[in-house]
């Protein structure tokens, strides 16, 4: 009995570790961090948001959202690190299916008019590129400070992102943190 435990746990363990990397595909290709004078700026490139796994359940009518989770970070020598700021884009994506038309929609973090075409290529790369402008002011950051982005980046349909919803492939999520940088420049 206990050779029984030990194998159907073993099993599970292992569905665990291969389930989530076989609907691996979402990815971000270009995370990039300006520092200007005036204030921090960052630019998002997301890769894979709308999988195969999706398209079924959005031509019949659900909904997909993305999610970007952008945090800027202090790093502390010997402390942890401490939160700076953080901000949330989200849109969604959803098909029309009298007309046949993808609509992507912003639906928290920013003000952009709801973008409509017929092609999913197009719903895809306006989904997929997040800009923080002003992520925040470079006045109000120690020039000596070391600071760093992170992003977590997620889609899913109909704004679900759970453990069991990723294991159904029905929600993805993927994080990234970029190099560790100072205000002040470098000669």
């Amino acid at each position: 009995m206990r050779s029984l435990r030990v194998s159907t746990w073993s099993l599970l363990a292992l569905v665990v570790a291969v389930a989530p990397s076989a609907y691996a595909e979402l990815r971000i290709s270009d995370l990039d961090v300006f520092l200007n004078d005036h204030d921090i700026t960052v630019h998002v490139v997301l890769l894979g948001t709308v999988p195969e796994t999706f398209l079924e359940s959005i031509h019949s009518g659900i909904p997909a959202h993305v999610r970007f989770t952008i945090e800027l970070w202090q790093y502390r020598r010997l402390q942890t690190d401490r939160l700076v700021v953080s901000r949330v884009v989200e849109r969604a994506l959803s098909y029309n299916v009298v007309t046949k038309e993808y609509k992507v929609a912003a639906l928290k973090g920013e003000i952009r008019p709801m973008y409509t075409t017929r092609e999913l290529r197009d719903a895809q790369r306006v989904l997929s590129d997040a800009r923080a402008a002003k992520l925040a002011a470079a006045s109000d950051l120690d020039p000596a400070d070391v600071i760093y982005v992170r992003v977590r980046a997620e889609t899913a349909l109909n704004g679900e992102n759970t453990f069991f919803t990723r294991m159904a492939g029905h929600a993805e999520q993927v994080v990234v943190q970029s190099d560790y940088r100072t205000i002040a420049r470098v000669q």
